[in-house]
């Protein structure tokens, strides 16, 4: 955390890399990160449209964006940003292992319409996580329940399993692992119960007597990833400029709101890199 960015873009999809783009055209020092540069939902677009002067499907899309991200020297980092947290100066972002520090924060990490469990977010900090390096160490000897949304959380999964007595593993798709003590389970992951704390994971298919549960996805909510941020439902609250409750705190793209198109996460990417700038102007 020595180096402290202007901004932080957390997302790699169209609106991260607008702001992205954009803060470079700024002069501001940028920190752009997220799960997967450009988005898998660009890549398996099967025609673009409502994007000025571009035709052709998400590949070619994805690829043309490349090509300009190569060409202007964008640099792009990697990981799943699981907190941002409020400091003196600005904020300290984590992406496990790793922190990061920057003045301004920018969140481009979509909307995920699936929606929560029932209880996900009443037992947040209670038993529910989204970060297994995080929130590991909390549940040795215990038994947990991990919810993994794509397979690179297999390996999360069996870190998880060097600390917990047992993992209950819940996956919409086939995953073979090492560790002995985690218990592949078959039904769809309906809500979290407890008390005070979490104390079952229920199913479709039964229910799972459990003290932690772990949601491995591609994006932490909201809300749990920033505290004290004001959302709707899925989506961030903001003003005109983008800005959100949390002095310094931007927003943009789809965690903002439909609708869900490439030309209003540009847009809307562009406006946040401005409203930065112009905040870090009136806070030097």
């Amino acid at each position: 955390m020595e180096h402290v960015y202007d901004v932080a873009v957390i997302g790699g999809g169209i609106a991260g890399y607008s702001a992205a783009l954009s803060a470079k055209s700024l002069g501001l020092d940028c920190l752009w990160l997220g799960e997967d540069l450009f988005g898998d939902k660009v890549k398996r677009s099967e025609y673009v449209r409502n994007y000025p002067s571009f035709l052709g499907n998400g590949v070619d899309f994805s690829n043309a964006l490349e090509a300009q991200r190569a060409r202007e020297g964008i640099p792009f980092t990697a990981g799943r940003a699981d907190g941002v947290f409020r400091m003196k100066d600005g904020f300290a972002i984590s992406v496990s292992p790793k922190m990061y520090s920057a003045r301004t924060v920018i969140l481009c990490t979509g909307v995920d319409l699936k929606g929560k469990l029932k209880g996900e977010g009443d037992f947040l900090g209670r038993g529910v996580s989204y970060c297994a390096v995080c929130d590991g160490a909390l549940y040795r000897g215990k038994k947990i329940a991990a919810v993994l949304g794509a397979p690179r959380f297999c390996e999360e999964a069996e870190y998880l399993a060097g600390f917990a007595q047992t993992v209950y593993v819940f996956a919409p798709f086939e995953a073979k692992f090492q560790a002995e003590n985690i218990i592949p389970c078959g039904g769809v992951p309906r809500a979290i119960e407890g008390e005070d704390r979490v104390r079952r994971l229920v199913t479709d298919s039964g229910a799972y007597d459990v003290e932690g549960v772990f949601l491995l996805r591609p994006a932490v909510p909201p809300e749990a990833l920033a505290g004290g941020l004001k959302t709707d439902g899925a989506h961030v609250v903001v003003d005109r400029t983008l800005a959100t409750n949390l002095g310094g705190l931007f927003a943009a793209g789809d965690v903002t709101g439909p609708p869900y198109q490439y030309a209003k996460a540009a847009g809307e990417g562009l406006v946040a890199a401005h409203s930065a700038k112009r905040y870090l102007g009136r806070n030097a």
